[in-house]
Protein backbone atom coordinates (compact mmCIF):
# COMPACT_ATOMS: atom_id res chain seq x y z
CA UNK A 1 0.00 0.00 0.00
CA UNK A 2 1.72 3.38 -1.24
CA UNK A 3 0.31 5.88 1.21
CA UNK A 4 1.18 9.21 0.06
CA UNK A 5 0.38 8.38 -3.79
CA UNK A 6 -0.68 12.14 -5.08
CA UNK A 7 1.32 14.16 -2.03
CA UNK A 8 3.65 16.54 -3.24
CA UNK A 9 6.42 17.17 -0.33
CA UNK A 10 9.06 19.59 0.21
CA UNK A 11 11.98 18.21 1.72
CA UNK A 12 15.17 19.78 2.95
CA UNK A 13 18.67 18.70 3.80
CA UNK A 14 19.21 16.24 1.24
CA UNK A 15 23.19 16.84 0.94
CA UNK A 16 24.85 13.35 0.61
CA UNK A 17 23.33 9.54 0.07
CA UNK A 18 23.82 9.21 3.80
CA UNK A 19 21.41 11.76 4.80
CA UNK A 20 18.83 11.56 6.71
CA UNK A 21 16.80 13.22 4.32
CA UNK A 22 17.91 11.51 1.09
CA UNK A 23 16.50 8.57 2.76
CA UNK A 24 13.13 10.16 3.84
CA UNK A 25 13.17 11.29 -0.09
CA UNK A 26 13.42 7.65 -0.94
CA UNK A 27 10.75 6.54 1.38
CA UNK A 28 8.43 9.14 0.24
CA UNK A 29 8.76 8.17 -3.59
CA UNK A 30 8.35 4.84 -2.90
CA UNK A 31 5.15 5.19 -0.94
CA UNK A 32 3.94 7.11 -4.34
CA UNK A 33 4.65 11.19 -3.01
CA UNK A 34 6.23 13.88 -5.22
CA UNK A 35 9.16 15.33 -3.68
CA UNK A 36 11.07 18.74 -4.74
CA UNK A 37 13.94 19.75 -2.75
CA UNK A 38 15.91 22.42 -1.72
CA UNK A 39 19.14 23.55 -1.15
CA UNK A 40 21.25 26.61 -1.46
CA UNK A 41 24.42 28.14 -2.70
CA UNK A 42 27.67 25.58 -3.06
CA UNK A 43 25.72 22.97 -1.41
CA UNK A 44 23.32 23.07 -3.92
CA UNK A 45 25.65 20.96 -6.30
CA UNK A 46 26.08 18.35 -3.35
CA UNK A 47 22.43 18.04 -3.61
CA UNK A 48 21.80 17.77 -7.08
CA UNK A 49 24.90 14.70 -6.98
CA UNK A 50 22.61 13.00 -4.37
CA UNK A 51 18.98 13.34 -6.08
CA UNK A 52 20.62 11.33 -8.90
CA UNK A 53 20.39 8.17 -7.48
CA UNK A 54 16.25 8.81 -6.13
CA UNK A 55 13.78 7.71 -8.52
CA UNK A 56 12.33 10.17 -11.07
CA UNK A 57 13.52 13.46 -11.37
CA UNK A 58 13.43 16.13 -8.52
CA UNK A 59 13.63 19.55 -9.12
CA UNK A 60 15.74 21.82 -6.44
CA UNK A 61 14.46 24.48 -5.12
CA UNK A 62 16.67 27.87 -3.45
CA UNK A 63 15.81 28.09 0.27
CA UNK A 64 18.31 29.90 2.54
CA UNK A 65 16.26 29.59 5.85
CA UNK A 66 18.37 32.60 7.35
CA UNK A 67 17.95 34.78 4.80
CA UNK A 68 15.12 37.87 5.01
CA UNK A 69 12.60 36.82 2.42
CA UNK A 70 13.65 33.10 2.81
CA UNK A 71 9.71 31.93 3.04
CA UNK A 72 8.25 34.33 0.57
CA UNK A 73 11.17 32.97 -2.42
CA UNK A 74 9.97 29.41 -1.55
CA UNK A 75 6.42 29.79 -1.54
CA UNK A 76 7.29 31.79 -5.03
CA UNK A 77 9.29 28.78 -6.51
CA UNK A 78 6.65 26.07 -5.47
CA UNK A 79 4.44 27.94 -7.53
CA UNK A 80 6.55 28.32 -10.15
CA UNK A 81 6.81 24.33 -10.54
CA UNK A 82 3.43 24.32 -10.79
CA UNK A 83 2.27 22.93 -7.09
CA UNK A 84 -1.19 24.93 -6.30
CA UNK A 85 -1.10 23.05 -3.34
CA UNK A 86 2.24 21.11 -0.54
CA UNK A 87 0.84 18.59 0.97
CA UNK A 88 3.82 18.04 3.25
CA UNK A 89 7.29 18.96 4.33
CA UNK A 90 10.27 17.45 5.95
CA UNK A 91 13.00 20.04 8.16
CA UNK A 92 16.47 18.78 8.21
CA UNK A 93 18.30 21.41 8.48
CA UNK A 94 21.02 21.95 11.42
CA UNK A 95 24.03 23.86 12.01
CA UNK A 96 25.58 25.19 14.85
CA UNK A 97 29.63 26.69 14.43
CA UNK A 98 32.41 24.89 15.36
CA UNK A 99 32.93 27.52 18.47
CA UNK A 100 29.55 26.09 19.61
CA UNK A 101 30.19 22.47 19.26
CA UNK A 102 32.40 19.61 20.50
CA UNK A 103 33.79 19.27 24.39
CA UNK A 104 34.77 22.12 26.75
CA UNK A 105 33.01 24.66 24.40
CA UNK A 106 29.90 25.11 26.48
CA UNK A 107 31.18 27.52 28.61
CA UNK A 108 33.54 29.24 25.95
CA UNK A 109 30.98 29.86 23.37
CA UNK A 110 29.15 33.13 23.14
CA UNK A 111 26.22 34.48 21.03
CA UNK A 112 27.93 36.07 18.44
CA UNK A 113 31.07 33.51 18.07
CA UNK A 114 34.19 33.56 17.74
CA UNK A 115 36.26 35.89 15.44
CA UNK A 116 37.05 34.62 12.11
CA UNK A 117 39.63 37.21 11.17
CA UNK A 118 41.06 40.55 12.52
CA UNK A 119 38.12 42.18 11.54
CA UNK A 120 35.69 42.37 14.69
CA UNK A 121 32.58 41.88 12.81
CA UNK A 122 33.64 38.85 11.14
CA UNK A 123 32.67 35.89 12.92
CA UNK A 124 31.74 32.41 12.91
CA UNK A 125 27.82 33.01 13.97
CA UNK A 126 28.02 31.73 17.25
CA UNK A 127 25.16 30.63 19.50
CA UNK A 128 22.68 33.01 17.52
CA UNK A 129 23.81 31.00 14.19
CA UNK A 130 22.93 27.79 15.37
CA UNK A 131 20.07 28.92 17.21
CA UNK A 132 18.69 30.45 14.18
CA UNK A 133 19.68 27.84 11.29
CA UNK A 134 18.30 24.44 14.01
CA UNK A 135 14.93 26.13 15.49
CA UNK A 136 14.20 29.16 13.87
CA UNK A 137 14.09 27.43 10.50
CA UNK A 138 11.62 25.47 11.34
CA UNK A 139 9.23 28.44 11.21
CA UNK A 140 10.66 30.08 8.37
CA UNK A 141 9.93 26.45 6.61
CA UNK A 142 6.68 26.59 8.33
CA UNK A 143 5.73 29.97 6.74
CA UNK A 144 6.82 29.07 2.90
CA UNK A 145 4.70 26.01 2.91
CA UNK A 146 1.56 26.21 5.40
CA UNK A 147 -0.15 29.06 2.55
CA UNK A 148 0.01 26.02 0.14
CA UNK A 149 -1.45 23.73 2.62
CA UNK A 150 -5.16 22.33 3.43
CA UNK A 151 -6.75 20.71 5.97
CA UNK A 152 -4.07 17.24 6.44
CA UNK A 153 -0.76 18.45 5.68
CA UNK A 154 2.00 17.00 7.45
CA UNK A 155 5.37 18.93 8.83
CA UNK A 156 7.89 16.79 10.25
CA UNK A 157 11.54 17.72 11.84
CA UNK A 158 14.77 16.24 13.09
CA UNK A 159 15.11 15.95 16.72
CA UNK A 160 17.64 14.64 18.82
CA UNK A 161 16.58 14.63 22.26
CA UNK A 162 16.90 17.57 24.28
CA UNK A 163 14.85 16.34 27.34
CA UNK A 164 19.04 15.22 28.54
CA UNK A 165 22.37 17.35 28.14
CA UNK A 166 24.46 15.26 26.03
CA UNK A 167 28.51 15.08 25.93
CA UNK A 168 29.87 17.08 23.15
CA UNK A 169 26.66 18.34 22.07
CA UNK A 170 26.90 21.68 23.61
CA UNK A 171 24.90 24.09 22.19
CA UNK A 172 23.43 21.90 19.66
CA UNK A 173 21.54 20.77 22.90
CA UNK A 174 20.18 24.13 23.03
CA UNK A 175 19.34 24.67 19.39
CA UNK A 176 17.70 21.47 19.83
CA UNK A 177 15.37 22.12 22.83
CA UNK A 178 14.38 25.20 20.85
CA UNK A 179 13.31 23.50 17.62
CA UNK A 180 11.19 21.18 20.06
CA UNK A 181 9.72 24.72 21.28
CA UNK A 182 9.21 25.99 17.55
CA UNK A 183 7.48 22.27 17.09
CA UNK A 184 4.80 22.50 19.99
CA UNK A 185 3.83 26.50 19.08
CA UNK A 186 3.53 25.19 15.15
CA UNK A 187 1.01 22.50 16.45
CA UNK A 188 -1.05 25.58 18.31
CA UNK A 189 -0.86 28.16 15.18
CA UNK A 190 -1.32 25.28 12.43
CA UNK A 191 -3.90 23.50 14.06
CA UNK A 192 -6.60 25.55 13.18
CA UNK A 193 -5.63 24.68 9.80
CA UNK A 194 -5.81 20.89 10.23
CA UNK A 195 -1.93 21.24 9.70
CA UNK A 196 0.08 18.82 11.74
CA UNK A 197 3.48 19.47 12.98
CA UNK A 198 5.45 16.76 14.52
CA UNK A 199 9.47 15.78 15.18
CA UNK A 200 11.44 12.84 14.83
CA UNK A 201 14.00 11.80 17.48
CA UNK A 202 16.60 9.80 16.47
CA UNK A 203 19.41 8.00 17.82
CA UNK A 204 22.92 8.79 16.72
CA UNK A 205 23.72 8.19 12.46
CA UNK A 206 26.59 7.66 11.02
CA UNK A 207 25.90 10.70 8.30
CA UNK A 208 28.96 13.53 7.22
CA UNK A 209 27.60 15.63 9.59
CA UNK A 210 27.41 13.74 12.60
CA UNK A 211 31.08 12.44 11.93
CA UNK A 212 31.96 16.03 11.71
CA UNK A 213 31.40 16.18 15.35
CA UNK A 214 34.56 15.97 17.87
CA UNK A 215 33.76 13.14 20.04
CA UNK A 216 30.57 12.02 18.40
CA UNK A 217 32.22 8.01 18.56
CA UNK A 218 31.95 8.58 22.22
CA UNK A 219 28.26 9.52 22.15
CA UNK A 220 27.66 7.25 19.58
CA UNK A 221 29.10 3.92 21.80
CA UNK A 222 27.07 1.91 23.78
CA UNK A 223 23.69 3.18 22.33
CA UNK A 224 23.10 -0.22 20.62
CA UNK A 225 24.08 -2.22 23.66
CA UNK A 226 21.69 -0.40 25.64
CA UNK A 227 18.40 0.21 23.07
CA UNK A 228 16.04 -2.40 23.89
CA UNK A 229 15.72 -3.07 20.26
CA UNK A 230 19.31 -2.80 19.35
CA UNK A 231 20.13 0.39 16.99
CA UNK A 232 21.75 0.71 13.75
CA UNK A 233 24.43 3.87 13.33
CA UNK A 234 23.47 3.52 9.57
CA UNK A 235 19.85 3.28 10.17
CA UNK A 236 18.68 6.61 8.56
CA UNK A 237 15.81 3.87 6.40
CA UNK A 238 13.90 3.81 9.67
CA UNK A 239 13.73 7.16 10.39
CA UNK A 240 12.85 8.06 6.83
CA UNK A 241 9.99 5.21 7.33
CA UNK A 242 8.46 6.75 10.37
CA UNK A 243 8.96 10.22 7.76
CA UNK A 244 6.34 8.40 5.72
CA UNK A 245 4.32 7.42 8.40
CA UNK A 246 4.13 10.88 9.81
CA UNK A 247 3.17 12.52 6.52
CA UNK A 248 0.97 9.86 5.70
CA UNK A 249 -3.03 10.18 6.65
CA UNK A 250 -3.11 7.08 8.87
CA UNK A 251 -1.41 9.67 11.72
CA UNK A 252 -4.13 12.43 11.27
CA UNK A 253 -4.53 13.30 15.20
CA UNK A 254 -1.21 13.67 16.05
CA UNK A 255 0.61 17.39 16.52
CA UNK A 256 3.08 18.13 18.31
CA UNK A 257 4.63 15.48 19.35
CA UNK A 258 7.95 13.81 19.24
CA UNK A 259 8.66 10.19 18.31
CA UNK A 260 11.88 8.25 18.88
CA UNK A 261 13.37 6.52 16.73
CA UNK A 262 16.34 5.15 19.00
CA UNK A 263 15.81 1.56 18.96
CA UNK A 264 14.24 2.35 22.62
CA UNK A 265 17.39 3.83 24.28
CA UNK A 266 14.93 6.72 25.71
CA UNK A 267 12.86 4.65 27.44
CA UNK A 268 15.46 2.74 29.62
CA UNK A 269 17.73 4.06 32.54
CA UNK A 270 21.49 3.30 33.67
Amino acid sequence: MKLLEGKNVIVTGVMTKDSIAYHAAQAIIEHGGTVALTSFGRAAKLTDRASRSLDGNQQILEFDATHPEAAANLTKEIRAIGWDEVHGAVHSIGFTPQSTLGPDTFMSATWHGEKTSDDIDNTDGGIAAGIQTSAVSLQVLANAVSPLMKEGASIVGYDFDATVAWPVYSWMNVAKAALEAVNRNLALELGTKGIRSNLISAGPLRTTAATKIEGFSELADGWSDKAPLGWDLKGQASVGKTTVALLSDLIDATSGEIIHVDGGYHAVGA
